[in-house]
């Protein structure tokens, strides 16, 4: 998810992009000091989340959220209790009162992104027509993959590797996990990790950190136990 953060007080930003680095599925965008310069990023680039004080020089949080045709998520973050109601009456995803504990801050998150992954799977969903496969090059070759082929994909820097039902050797490609996840359907592949995607059909069990699918194992990180608990119904440790 691509995010921006505002506050007019450099320490603030400071804390705020050192807790989003802690977070694999946020990608910060820019660090704004004012409402203003939030807007003109917002109306120029595609942002999914927005990080934004209220009480700002100039127009105020609850004021860029009005103004916005296209609203991103907003999390509200402030160091003023009585902006609740207004916050959450322009439907913002959270309201975080100054100073935001780590572990506040990540249960913000993970409502932003487990609304922001509903979102997603349901325009996938909507859309018509839908394929069920998609192209890769490897090998200076174009390569089709079925959707229903794929088990599993592991991320490596600038490439990934494509493991497939009843092929034992990956397909490499020179391809980023989060671009290649983009093209899949969000319904029947999840990211378990910064490094892994994998294909729900394929799960056999889950236990204490591993994903077992066709025969092989997989990690999943603290940060994507929200993402098996959906997908399961079940909470996992």
């Amino acid at each position: 998810m691509r995010c921006i953060i505002v506050d007019d007080e450099p320490l603030a930003l400071e804390l705020l992009e050192d807790n989003i680095r802690n977070i694999t599925r946020l990608e910060l965008v820019a660090s704004c000091r004012s409402a203003a310069q939030a807007l003109q990023i917002i109306q120029d680039q595609e942002i999914d989340l927005v990080f934004s004080d209220i009480q700002m020089p100039g127009i105020t949080g609850l004021q860029l959220v009005k103004s916005l045709s296209r609203k991103p998520m907003f999390i509200f973050i402030t160091a003023y209790q009585e902006f609740a109601v207004d916050g959450f009456e322009l439907d913002v995803i959270d309201y975080l009162l100054k100073p935001v504990s780590l572990e506040r801050f990540l249960k913000a998150c993970n409502k932003a992104i487990s609304q922001y992954d509903l979102q997603k799977s349901t325009l996938i969903q909507s859309s018509v027509p839908v394929n069920d496969y998609l192209f890769v090059y490897s090998d200076y070759t174009l390569v089709r993959l079925n959707h229903s082929d794929i088990t599993h994909i592991e991320g490596l820097k600038d490439y990934v590797k494509l493991y497939r039902n009843g092929q034992t050797k990956p397909l490499l490609s020179r391809i980023t996990i989060k671009s290649l996840e983009e093209q899949l359907p969000a319904g029947q592949f999840f990211r378990t990790h910064k490094s892994f995607i994998i294909n729900l059909n394929y799960v056999q069990s889950i236990r204490k950190g591993r994903i077992k699918l066709d025969g092989v194992e997989v990690p999943y990180s603290e940060n994507y136990k929200d993402v098996i608990g959906r997908i399961t119904g079940k909470t996992v440790s």
